[in-house]
């Protein structure tokens, strides 16, 4: 394969009238529907004028349109640019600008938030075997060069800076999200007979590398415009049989259990349940199999890699919390002389090579150098560890090490600790530059009604961490600042709240 939109090629031929995807307003598309819904989004594409090298943006809440706008694009030979409609017009309007792209798409029929952007954009409706969407050109947008080998051609940008700092847009191949796909499919044992559950935004790498795995695969996929618990638990006792998610997803359909006097999971479909995209604790772990019945697989990935790089195998019960051994084709090492490495105590920063690894950063050969090793490995910034039996460990962010009176604070240590309590969904710490010094601060999310206070959650944590690493303030919140995964966004817990710690400083 040396395109993306061949899986589906190949799909539409070898399964056809099978189904594809249950989309998120519960319409059902087979594979020769997803095909020809993908020639009629090339189709209206090449009419407002995309040619090949040229970008198209779209913006959108997860929806069957996406998929379709995808592939189009993968015919045209044009690179799909993938933009949450939750962002703010201002943030939008400075990705785009980025992009430069010559046409957008958005999603008018699975999001407000698409449609209210397309109103401002002037853009025009569209309507097809995709579905309803509207279109918009870009006048004035440079096309960039085009390679027939899959290996260069770029088949997806995803911008990694999200909305804070200056615009980074990892540059991923055919051949990236072919090898991400491939790898993904073989660790979840994933086959045509499979129905997969996707939450995940397809604006992150996570979920489109999702996407692309079940096409390779050629199963079935439920597709969600947004992440609903009701609606999650009433798909596992449904069909489906494999659910990837992030810590946040799962710890929300424990608790929305719980709550209702829902029984776990009773059903006899579900077969591999995963968890990524954030550190997991032993405490949850152990929840998270009693929940389902199943081992829970972790893993680890990035966008620049085309989503996972690694991850477990693991039998029930397996206390390992290791995010595993390398995947498909990927190849790991560590760096002992980054910043932020022990080398006396294994650590060091995790370089991950391989075919998934992007080919750069869109126009900004400055920051593709400084990410990329002479030899193609990509610098994640991630401090790891590899134990005994050569499992990866990670230890943390090296921008997000705190030093504490010279004591190295590894942020994922303390957020596990505190996750262990049962009113914790989870937590976030971050460290706060004092005089000469710097200090721990955590932000715990806890459900409504929850009666835990600061001085508790401390009292708990106390005889679990040394006194370097116990938190100065601990905030308790029922929501905490997080992307459309559900990941938190560490830099703006302290801006978000400002007041509650100041109250006590």
């Amino acid at each position: 394969m040396n395109r993306v939109h061949e899986l589906v090629e190949a799909a539409a031929r070898s399964k056809g009238a099978e189904l594809a995807i249950i989309d998120h307003d519960d319409r059902s598309l087979s594979w020769q529907d997803v095909l020809r819904a993908s020639q009629e989004a090339a189709e209206a594409l090449r009419t407002l004028g995309v040619k090949p090298g040229d970008r198209v943006v779209l913006v959108f809440e997860n929806c069957a349109e996406v998929a379709a706008f995808f592939f189009g694009a993968s015919l045209l030979d044009a690179t799909a640019v993938p933009l949450n409609a939750r962002l703010t017009p201002a943030e939008l309007e400075r990705l785009i600008a980025h992009s430069d792209p010559s046409a957008i798409m958005f999603s008018t029929s699975s999001s407000d938030a698409a449609k209210a952007h397309a109103e401002t954009a002037g853009a025009a409706p569209v309507t097809g075997h995709f579905g309803s969407a509207a279109l918009a050109a870009r006048p004035g947008s440079s096309p960039e060069p085009v390679f027939a080998d899959g290996t260069e051609q770029v088949a997806l940008m995803l911008y990694t800076s999200g909305t804070t700092g200056a615009p980074k847009a990892a540059m991923l191949t055919h051949s990236n999200m072919i090898a991400g796909a491939r790898g993904s499919a073989a660790a979840r044992g994933m086959c045509d007979g499979d129905m997969t559950y996707l939450a995940l935004p397809l604006s992150h790498i996570f979920g489109m590398v999702t996407l692309v795995s079940v096409c390779h695969a050629q199963g079935s996929l439920r597709l969600e415009a947004r992440f609903s618990v009701e609606r999650l638990y009433d798909a596992l006792n449904k069909d489906v049989t494999l659910l990837p998610a992030v810590p946040q997803m799962h710890a929300h359909l424990f608790h929305h259990a719980r709550a209702h006097g829902m029984p776990s999971y009773t059903g006899n479909k579900l077969r591999y349940v995963s968890s990524g995209g954030a550190p997991l604790d032993p405490a949850w772990k152990r929840e998270a199999e009693a929940f389902y019945g199943l081992p829970l697989q972790n893993g680890y990935g990035l966008t620049e890699t085309a989503a996972g790089v690694s991850a477990t195998r693991n039998a029930l019960g397996d206390p390992d919390i290791s995010v595993g051994d390398p995947m498909g084709e990927s190849i790991l090492k560590l760096d002992m002389e980054a910043p932020g490495a022990e080398p006396d105590h294994g650590i060091g920063e995790i370089l991950a090579g391989g075919p998934q690894v992007m080919k750069g950063y869109f126009r900004d050969p400055e920051q593709t150098a400084k990410a990329l090793t002479a030899d193609g490995f990509f610098r994640t910034g991630d401090l790891g560890r590899f134990d005994e039996a050569g499992h990866l460990h990670i230890v943390g962010r090296s921008k997000e090490l705190i030093i504490r009176s010279g004591f190295n604070v590894y942020p994922v240590e303390v957020e596990a600790i505190l996750t262990e309590h049962p009113e914790v969904i989870v937590a976030g710490v971050v460290g706060r530059k004092t005089d000469g010094n710097e200090e721990v601060l955590a932000f715990a999310k806890v459900a409504p009604g929850c009666t835990l206070t600061e001085d508790e959650l401390k009292a708990f944590a106390r005889d679990k961490l040394a006194p370097y690493k116990r938190p100065e303030r601990i905030i308790l919140a029922h929501e905490l600042p997080a992307a459309p995964t559900g990941k938190i966004l560490k830099a703006k817990l302290i801006e978000t709240f400002s007041a509650e710690l100041d109250a006590r400083t």
